[in-house]
C-alpha cells in the first residue's frame, strides 16, 4: 500500500437509504443462501457499498469537511442486515475500522489509510474484541510489541478477527513489552510481512464474513500505522460508537424476522394468531429501539460513562429483542423453516451471535455493574 497521504473525494449522498437498499436487491439478495451455506465472501458487494459512500456516513471527515451523519450509517447497515446479517456484520467491521481510523491520534495513519477505507478501496476488520474484553478484566492481550526504531515488532495469535482478506487491514490492541503494562492501538495491513491469516474453524452462522486467525511472526508496525499511544484515553472517545453501530446489525435482523411472519400470515395466519408473538408487537419494539438508537447516535461523540451506559443499556435490549424476534419468525414459519436454505432458521442462528459478538450479554452486564448503573 502507498505510504502517500490522500483525501476523501466529496461525495453527496442525499438518496443513499434507497441506493443501498437497491443494491442490497440486486447484487446480495441472490447470493444470501450462498453466504450462510457455502461461506462465500461477498466482497463485490462490499466494494460497491463502499462506492456509494456508506462507509463514510458516520465520519466527520466523510466530504473533506462537514457534519457526519452517524444514524445514516446504522440505517444503510440495517438494510444490508434485513437481508443477510452475516454481510451486515462485515459492514459494521468496515465502518468501525473507519471510525478508528477518523478518530486516530496520529494524523499520519488517517490521511494514508482512511480515504482508502471509507471508500471501501481497502476492506478491513475491527479487531478490537479481545482489547474491549481485556478493559473489562475478562481475558489477557494477545499480541505483544516490542519498540524498534521506526516502529514496533508484534508477536502473537488473535483468534478471530472478521472482514479479511489478503489485501484488507484491521485495527488491533497490543501490549507494549516492558512498559508496565502500556498498550499501543494500531492497523495491520494483511499483506505486511511476517503476518499470516489462518482458516478458523468452520461455523454454524456467520460463515461467509472472512473471519481468520491472526498470526503474527516478528511482524513489523511502523509509526505511521499506530493509531495512538494512549489507549486508556483513546477508548472512551470510540467505545460508544464501536457499540452503537451494532444496533445497525440488530434492528435489520429483527426487520427481516418481521418480514418472514408477514410473508407467511396469508397462509397460516388463522393458525398464527394463537402464537404469544405477533409482527405488530414487534414493529412497535423495533420502531422503539429504532427511535431510541437514532436519539443516541446524535451524541456518539459523549465519552462519558453515563451516556456509555445508556447505549450498553440499548444495545443488551437490541439483544434481547433479536433473540425474541428469530424465535417467533421461526414459530410463524412452523415446519417449513427448518429447510436448509429458509430464511427463518438463518434468522434464528444470526440472532445469537448479535446476543455473542463483543460486547456479548454477559460482557453488556459486567460493565454495567461496573459503571453502577445496572
Amino acid at each position: 500500500m502507498s505510504v502517500a497521504a490522500e483525501k476523501l473525494s466529496p461525495v453527496a449522498t442525499p438518496d443513499l437509504p434507497s441506493r443501498v437498499a437497491e443494491l442490497v436487491r440486486t447484487d446480495l439478495a441472490p447470493h444470501t443462501v450462498r453466504v450462510d451455506r457455502e461461506g462465500w465472501y461477498p466482497e463485490p458487494f462490499m466494494r460497491k457499498l463502499g462506492d456509494l459512500g456508506a462507509y463514510r456516513q458516520h465520519l466527520a471527515s466523510r466530504n473533506g469537511a462537514g457534519q457526519a451523519d452517524f444514524p445514516g450509517a446504522i440505517r444503510a447497515m440495517e438494510a444490508v442486515s434485513r437481508e443477510c446479517m452475516s454481510t451486515g456484520f462485515c459492514v459494521w467491521c468496515q465502518d468501525a475500522l473507519a471510525w478508528y481510523l477518523d478518530n486516530a491520534d496520529n494524523p499520519a495513519v488517517r490521511s494514508i489509510m482512511l480515504p482508502a477505507v471509507a471508500e471501501g478501496r481497502r476492506l478491513g476488520g475491527t479487531g478490537l474484541s479481545n482489547a474491549m474484553k481485556n478493559l473489562a478484566a475478562i481475558e489477557p492481550l494477545k499480541v505483544r510489541l516490542q519498540r524498534v526504531d521506526g516502529g514496533y515488532i508484534a508477536n502473537g495469535t488473535l483468534p478471530w478477527v472478521s472482514n479479511l482478506g489478503e489485501r484488507h487491514a484491521f485495527a488491533a490492541v497490543f501490549e507494549l513489552a516492558g512498559s508496565g503494562g502500556r498498550k499501543v492501538m494500531a492497523v495491520v495491513r494483511c499483506d505486511q510481512p511476517g503476518f499470516s491469516l489462518q482458516r478458523c474453524a468452520e461455523f454454524t452462522a456467520l460463515e461467509g464474513s472472512g473471519t481468520f486467525a491472526c498470526h503474527f511472526n516478528d511482524s513489523f508496525i511502523p509509526d505511521s500505522q499506530v493509531i495512538t499511544t494512549d489507549v486508556a484515553g483513546f477508548i472512551p472517545r470510540i467505545r460508544a460508537g464501536f457499540v452503537l453501530l451494532q444496533m445497525g446489525m440488530g434492528l435489520g435482523l429483527v426487520q427481516g424476522c418481521i418480514d418472514i411472519m408477514q410473508s407467511v400470515r396469508q397462509t397460516h395466519g388463522h393458525v398464527n394468531r394463537y402464537l404469544d408473538e405477533q409482527p405488530e408487537t414487534l414493529a412497535e419494539a423495533l420502531a422503539d429501539a429504532r427511535a431510541a438508537t437514532y436519539a443516541l447516535a446524535e451524541e456518539v461523540h459523549d465519552s462519558s460513562d453515563g451516556y456509555f451506559a445508556d447505549v450498553l443499556q440499548l444495545r443488551h435490549t437490541g439483544s434481547e429483542l433479536a433473540l425474541r424476534a428469530s424465535q417467533a419468525a421461526m414459530l410463524h414459519s412452523g415446519a417449513r423453516g427448518y429447510l436448509a436454505d429458509a430464511p427463518a432458521q438463518r434468522k434464528l442462528r444470526e440472532s445469537y451471535f448479535v446476543a455473542i459478538v463483543t460486547p456479548a450479554i454477559k460482557h453488556i452486564r459486567k460493565e454495567l455493574e461496573r459503571l453502577g448503573a445496572t
